[in-house]
């Protein structure tokens, strides 16, 4: 019944749907209204597509004989009273789904876990909280674990799979936690962080839907392989709407793809590159030691001071604007002192007296000047519109420029930031965010260029319609009656095909949030918040004037050099005291054998951290093996081909040092073609090579840890990577450690 309700919601959205696109004409509310409607229909019909696949997941029996199904969305019986078929997993009526025990059951007698494939059942685990009604041959299961541990156990698929059936208390707790301020949720290796995260980005839009509609929720991971990897999990939970993008591509019109060394990233990191990018701005406004000279068609050459030019800009200065913004009140004095030279020149009066040339004059000489070729050219070089590619372009070219803007840096550090121009890196994104807060953006400029798009566009539509009038049929009479028959520019002028052009470009929330470099959101999300360097967090802070934000992440796991130490050092320059812990204490993904061996690692980071609680043993201890190292590309290739063949289902990660990317992979790729690697590798694939980098966030059933002492020794935060390597596996853990 479910779904034959399910497949008549979508037919009935499909239906609407086809009707509003075939809609035209009306007036602008009317078509406002119609563009409104095709959104909403077209999103309920990729919404009902969306959550097929285990629909409904859970039954609560109640006390007097209550039954409630669980499920992804809400579904009602339009037949009769509206009485719900099923009950969204974020409607407080859900939430004994969760919490219900045996100590606190919560008006529940009976919790049903359904285990579904497509439209099938294939699996029931009950749970009796009222011992009194015990069936002794009901499908009942007094551990409540069954659920679980199916999905812990289930293989991988290199896609990140919800656990909207089986969210624990603790996890509950903080996905159904007040929209409003900053909560930090920390937590060890495998406690569910990110799964936490993506249902709290559906619970609160489910919740809050009118406050965060409108200005939509964004969401920020490590990577992009790790933004494929959970992509699927928020349209399986009825979410379509949330901006999913790394720090490389918070720029709108920046896919930051550039590779560069950790200690020019880590540099790149730190807040003094505030003070760097201002003075790199200053710099840029340009007093000249000589008078500049500037030739004038049929005049003499005029010149310009220094003394001028200085006055100029202290007082632009002064304006506190941004460098673009304060460039007019630059430029007016310029041409003022500029036209009091022409005035003085041909107005004098040969008799000694006053100026002849009257304000009508002088406002037609600034006119002039400002129009003139040769004194644009002079007003660019003294105090140029600069975008923030072209700033900080410029400033990395040149080690002159970088002495100017960085005399606090040492020449080791400013060395760091040289380099030839060629790409964007990851850590550029932040300073080119600061950098267009500096410089600021004239929308006079850029609202010219979209009436010249405009024109062109309407120059167009006039073209297109002038080809349908010469093409147009010539009249004809009906039998009955004389008539005509009507062609196209009869119908619709210029104007009015220029609007269908723009109606047709509809765009998502998401979409025009993306595009807008200013835009607010109403909730930011952050996995792997600890990667985060300070000038990162100055951006996110920019994003999200409000301060609601989910900052997800485990400062165990820091492996940038400017990541986050704390959380206290990260976000009170911008929150102060007004932010709250969250911790998840239980790792479900990793295994008690794997997580002891991991538990040394931590005790090296910091002997005061303690690692999360395992909730399942298999019985299998990590195998660490020493292989010789002349011989390690060769065992890696043996053990890999073992585990794929021990592996009838599910993936395997193979974790190498960066250094040894190149030559392991090659040999690995040679020996398994089916092998993936590389900055963006296929997930799906059986085997996946990957540095520790690349791999933080994913997980895999089986894991060959390349070379342990290798990437601890790679980065000052080595400890911390080799942490993160070692608890990625969910079944076994093979270390492979090269000897002399």
């Amino acid at each position: 019944m479910l779904y034959h309700r399910l497949d008549g919601l979508r037919e009935q959205a499909s239906r609407r749907l086809g009707e509003e696109l075939r809609t035209t004409g009306g007036t602008l509310q009317a078509r406002s209204q119609r563009d409104s409607a095709v959104r909403m229909y077209a999103d309920q019909v990729e919404q009902f597509s969306a959550v097929e696949n285990g629909l409904c997941f859970g039954r609560l029996d109640t006390d007097g004989d209550g039954r409630h199904y669980i499920g992804r969305i809400g579904i009602f019986d339009t037949t009769g009273d509206y009485d719900p078929l099923l009950i969204d997993w974020r409607a407080p009526a859900a939430r004994a789904f969760y919490l219900a025990t045996a100590a606190n059951p919560q008006g529940v007698r009976r919790r049903r876990h359904l285990r579904t494939r497509q439209r099938k059942v294939v699996g029931i685990n009950d749970e009796v909280l009222d011992l009194a009604t015990a069936s002794p041959t009901a499908h009942e299961e007094l551990t409540g674990e069954a659920a679980l541990l199916a999905a812990l156990t289930a293989g991988r698929t290199g896609r990140m799979r919800d656990i909207v059936e089986t969210i624990q208390a603790e996890q509950d707790r903080i996905i159904r936690a007040d929209l409003p301020g900053v909560l930090v949720v920390q937590g060890g290796p495998g406690t569910g962080k990110t799964a936490v995260a993506l249902h709290r980005a559906a619970y609160l839009l489910y919740t809050h839907r009118r406050e965060l509609s409108s200005r939509g929720v964004l969401l920020v991971g490590p990577n992009a392989t790790f933004l494929r990897y959970i992509s699927q999990v928020l349209p399986a939970l009825a979410e379509t709407g949330v901006l999913l993008r790394t720090q490389a591509d918070l720029f709108p019109g920046v896919s930051a793809r550039r590779v560069e060394s950790a200690e020019a990233a880590a540099l790149k990191g730190r807040e003094v590159m505030v003070d760097v990018l201002a003075a790199a701005v200053r710099d840029r406004q340009w007093v000249p030691d000589e008078p500049l000279e500037i030739e004038q068609p049929q005049r003499e050459i005029l010149l310009l001071d220094p003394d001028t030019v200085r006055a100029a800009r202290d007082r632009a200065r002064r304006s506190d604007r941004p460098h673009n913004l304060a460039r007019a009140l630059f430029d007016v004095e310029i041409v003022h002192a500029l036209a009091a030279q022409v005035a003085e020149r041909i107005g004098a009066d040969p008799l000694g007296g006053e100026n002849l040339l009257d304000e009508a004059d002088l406002a037609e000489i600034r006119r002039e000047l400002r129009e003139d070729p040769e004194v644009r050219a002079t007003l660019d070089q003294l105090w140029p519109v600069l975008t923030p590619q072209r700033l900080l372009a410029d400033l990395y070219a040149d080690p002159d420029r970088i002495a100017v803007a960085a005399p606090m840096l040492t020449d080791a550090e400013r060395a760091l930031l040289h380099r030839e121009p060629g790409g964007w890196t990851p850590a550029d994104v932040p300073l080119l965010d600061e950098a267009a807060e500096l410089l600021g953006e004239d929308d006079r400029a850029a609202e010219a260029r979209r009436e010249r798009i405009r024109a062109f566009q309407r120059e167009y539509a006039e073209g297109v319609l002038e080809i349908a009038r010469g093409s147009r049929s010539i009249d004809v009479e009906d039998e009955a009656d004389g008539g005509e028959i009507l062609g196209v520019t009869d119908l619709i002028d210029a104007d009015r095909l220029l609007e269908r052009q723009e109606e047709a470009e509809h765009l998502t929330t998401a979409q025009r949030a993306a595009a807008d470099r200013g835009w607010a959101f109403g909730h930011v999300i952050v996995d792997e918040a600890q990667e985060l360097s300070p000038m990162a967090w100055r951006l996110l802070m920019r994003r999200c004037p409000s301060r609601s934000m989910t900052i997800v992440g485990d400062v165990a796991q820091t492996g940038a050099l400017a990541g986050t130490a704390s959380w206290a050092e990260a976000l009170e320059p911008y929150v102060a005291q007004r932010w709250r812990l969250e911790e998840l204490t239980v790792s479900y993904r990793t295994p008690a054998e794997i997580m002891a061996a991991a538990a040394d690692v931590l005790a090296e980071i910091d002997p005061a951290l303690r690692p999360p609680r395992s909730v399942r043993s298999t019985g299998v201890p990590p195998t660490d093996r020493a292989v010789p190292a002349g011989r390690l590309a060769a065992e890696l290739v043996d053990a890999a081909r073992r585990e794929v063949a021990d592996l009838t289902d599910g993936r395997l990660g193979i974790i190498v040092p960066a250094a040894r990317m190149d030559d392991l992979g090659a040999a690995l790729t040679g020996a398994l073609p089916e092998a993936a690697l590389g900055a963006d590798p296929d997930l799906e694939s059986r085997t996946v090579v990957l540095t520790v980098a690349q791999a933080k966030g994913l997980e895999f059933d089986s894991v060959l840890l390349v070379d342990p002492d290798g990437i601890a020794a790679e980065s000052p935060r080595g400890r911390n990577d080799l942490y993160v390597a070692l608890t990625r596996a969910t079944q076994r853990l093979t270390i492979l450690r090269p000897t002399p």
